[in-house]
This record gives C-alpha cells, structure tokens and sequence, in this order.
C-alpha cells in the first residue's frame, strides 16, 4: 500500500498518479488534499510521512509546488528518507542506493508524463543493500542521535 499527498500546488499531479496506480492496480490511501484551495504543505508531510514510518505504508509519493517544501517536512519524521526527484535516474538511484521510501516531486517543475514514468520507475526500483547498506545506516543513526 503507498500514501500518496499533496499541497494544492501538486493536487492535480497527484490527481493524475492515483488515476496511474489505479490503472495499474497498486493499492493506495490519499492523505490529501483533495482540492486546489491552499493548504499548509507541512501537514500533508506529517500524515504521509506518519504512515509510511509506523508501516501503514510501505512507502509514499507526495507533490507540491516545487517538491522541495515538502520533502523537507517529510525527511523531519523519524525513520524517512524522502528524495526530490524530477528525472527517472535519481529515482531509480535513490531507491537502490539510498532506500528512499518516500518520492517527492513539483508539479510546477515537471511535466504529467515525466512525472509518471519517475512513478513507475521509483516503484520497480528495490534497494541494492551491499555497500549502501553501511550509508543508509549511518543515515539512521544520525537521526537516532540528534
């Protein structure tokens, strides 16, 4: 199951990517918002960024604006590694070499078939472990000790 969200900047990208998994039958749960009037990024971070941390999820996608706002409020939350990606290499690399398990992207910086071939890329992508395993673990024990 993934959490998908957005702001009312990536409302109508998201809107787009749930009619994706749909079509492709990947089941999903949509924290919001579920219009274009404006809503606080932040918030949308935490529902998602909850439920992919305490494994309701197992992972999420989530869109604003610029895809920035929001990946930063989600990479606050305990146990998330959200990456930025507005092509298909960095999405498939931040998959197998960093577990990133939350997919962050602008809707006002890239385009609807961009944006769904990142999707389908991101979610086919499995982390590769071996070397990066040691990385993500120190990426884990830094949170753990701040």
């Amino acid at each position: 199951m993934l959490a998908i969200g957005s702001d009312h900047g990536g409302f109508r990208l998201k809107e787009a990517i749930k009619e994706y998994l749909a079509a492709n039958q990947i089941g999903f749960c949509d924290f919001g918002t579920h219009s274009v009037d404006s809503v606080d990024y932040p918030d949308i971070a935490k529902t998602v960024a909850q439920a992919v941390a305490a494994g309701e999820c197992e992972r999420g996608i989530l869109i604003c604006g610029t895809g920035i706002g929001i990946s930063i409020a989600a990479n606050k939350m305990k146990g998330i590694r959200a990456a930025l990606c507005h092509d298909v290499f960095s999405a498939k690399m931040s998959r197998e070499h960093n577990d990133a398990n939350i997919l962050a992207m602008g809707e006002r910086v890239i385009g609807q078939g961009l944006a769904l071939m990142i999707v389908e890329t991101w979610l086919k992508s499995e982390f590769t472990g071996g070397r990066h395993e040691n990385r993500v673990c120190k990426i884990t024990d830094m949170e753990q000790n701040r």
